[in-house]
């Protein structure tokens, strides 16, 4: 999973980066505000962690923009003690949860995880549904009735990215750049080929059902596809 760290404070930026990338999170770290507002906007991650305190614009200003435009990543805000009622402010205008500083490893991932098994339907061992389809995630598959879908890790990253923000139109841009990068050679047609081939595997199951072309935008998975 992708995570946005925004952060000013460097030393706690790399601790918490690090806190994270030694729980297999693919982590991003920025100390301006600007810089962490052009990358979420993009909706690309699967979570950000947002300090309220930044010295050009604030993670209040940004979290509110981010919600003005449809962007519905996941927040976990960081706040001194002295300033939760930032914090009070901030779960008004949409974030999902809120850390005080100081605080422990063990609370903020375990506040993150919180966060996202809300936000993409995991159940406690962090494994999502589609249907009878179910996405395990230590295995790195998908299963109907402990049967193997065997999906390739490219399937297997695109599936995950659906489940996590079912009703929400993804472009083929946030999704190229979220499975592959803009950086990686291959083309964004890319995108429409492993739709194509993870509709086939789901097929079976009527897991395809409902995922949704959306013309001249990209795809959506129905959340009713979640029991």
């Amino acid at each position: 999973m992708k995570l946005l760290i925004v952060e000013d404070d460097l030393p706690l930026l790399k601790a918490i980066m690090e806190i994270f990338e030694n729980e297999a999170f693919e982590t991003t770290g920025v100390s301006a505000g600007d810089e962490g507002y052009f990358l979420a906007e993009q909706g690309s991650y699967d979570l950000i962690i947002l300090d309220v305190m930044l010295p050009d614009l604030s993670g209040l200003d940004i979290l509110k923009l981010l919600r003005k435009q449809q962007v519905s990543t996941p927040v976990i805000m960081l706040t001194a003690k002295d300033s939760v009622e930032d914090c009070v402010k901030g779960l008004d205008a949409g974030a999902d949860d809120y850390v005080t500083k100081p605080f422990t490893t063990s609370i903020l991932l375990a506040r993150a995880r919180a966060v996202l098994r809300r936000r993409g339907s995991a159940d406690l061992d962090g494994n999502l549904t589609c249907g009878p389809i179910v996405l395990v995630s230590n295995l790195r598959d998908a299963f109907v009735d402990e049967l193997a879908l065997k999906l390739t890790p490219k399937e297997y990253e695109l599936f995950e990215f659906f489940l996590r923000n079912k009703d929400q139109i993804l472009s083929r841009d946030q999704i190229f750049e979220r499975i592959w990068g803009f950086d990686s050679d291959s083309a964004s047609s890319a995108v429409d080929v492993y739709v194509h081939h993870l509709r086939k595997k789901l097929a079976p199951y009527g897991g395809d059902l409902f995922l949704k072309t959306i013309r001249g935008v990209g795809y959506l998975l129905k959340g009713d596809s979640h029991v």
